[in-house]
């Protein structure tokens, strides 16, 4: 399949000229195969991920402001939707009428649209598989039909602040004129609370993030002895971000698409950030893209925020 390969060689060249620069990095979109997809689900329900179970709190609160300003039959277009989890929140208080989740995991989708047609049958879902950060087409529909875009997650804050404008932009131009995008947004807080989110006890992260060294291997032809990394969580000041590393415990040679790779002991790939905002510092940003922050909820300790932008 030409294009299956034209994909499979563009990933490896991202790789390698991440393995290969003056920092090593990897793109967190490699989190996301079948088992990362079930990594992440776990991590979710760790004690100390706060960011699923606050959101999912907002969301019945945030539904019932929105049924006002939603018109019903609405279009939902979900980015980097694994799953429905937050999106069934929305169905019945705003009347959606379709569903388009978009996500680069496609097992997650298939498996997404499987259950959508159990659980939700009076809903059209229209599964989009791509990289919401580049360029897609979302499913036709006539004018009148109302677009509600949703990104939740704090998924924004994997996205260096370039990148984040450049994604705004995209959306607001890809859900239309006049379609608001309801976005999750993790905000500043004490680092004992924000470091163990992403280091939790168990060791679930950990297993996501060394999950990439495994699919390396499957998929990049790579050799790497994930027992010889381990995971990394710190927060970066300068950056008001926390990073996941992966840190080489020993000075080791790994083998990935035919090129040899050195590392020093303690050496690191970063492979993902997750910058934490305050309200308006995430205003000036999205202002940036063209958008107004209309409304934003909050929980009683003021962990996270849903934003509702327009």
């Amino acid at each position: 399949m030409p294009g299956l390969a034209a994909a499979e060689h563009a990933l490896i060249a991202e790789v390698l000229a991440g393995l290969t620069g003056p920092r090593k990095t990897l793109p967190p979109k490699l989190f996301y195969d079948e088992a990362g997809c079930t990594l992440f689900g776990a991590i979710t329900r760790t004690p100390e991920y706060y960011l699923t179970r606050t959101e999912r709190a907002l969301l019945p609160r945030v539904a019932a402001a929105l049924g006002k300003r939603i018109p019903p039959q609405a279009m939902l277009v979900e980015y980097g939707a694994s799953d429905e989890s937050k999106a069934e929140l929305l169905f019945s208080p705003l009347r959606i009428a379709t569903y388009v989740p978009v996500d680069i995991a496609t097992s997650a989708l298939a498996k997404l649209a499987g259950r959508m047609r159990i659980r939700h049958q009076a809903i059209t879902v229209h599964p989009v598989a791509a990289n919401f950060l580049a360029p897609f087409r979302l499913p036709t529909t006539t004018a009148s039909t109302p677009r509600l875009g949703f990104f939740p997650g704090s998924t924004i804050g994997n996205l260096g602040h370039g990148e984040a404008v450049e994604f705004l932009r995209r959306a607001r131009l890809a859900l239309g004129l006049g379609a608001p995008l309801l976005i999750g947004v993790d905000l500043e807080k004490p680092l004992n609370i924000l470091i163990p989110a992403y280091d939790d006890a168990e060791g679930v992260t950990a297993a996501f993030n060394l999950n990439v060294l495994v699919r390396l291997n499957r998929e990049a032809d790579a050799d790497f002895d994930p027992a010889l990394f381990r995971h990394r969580a710190a927060w970066n000041t300068e950056f008001r971000r926390i990073e996941m590393h992966l840190e080489s415990r020993v000075p080791q040679s790994v083998r990935v698409a035919g090129r040899r790779i050195k590392f020093a002991a303690g050496e690191t790939i970063h492979t993902e950030n997750s910058h934490k905002y305050s309200e308006v510092r995430f205003a000036s940003l999205a202002a940036r893209a063209g958008w107004r922050v209309a409304e934003s909820w909050t929980d009683p300790n003021r962990l996270f925020s849903v934003q509702l932008l327009i």
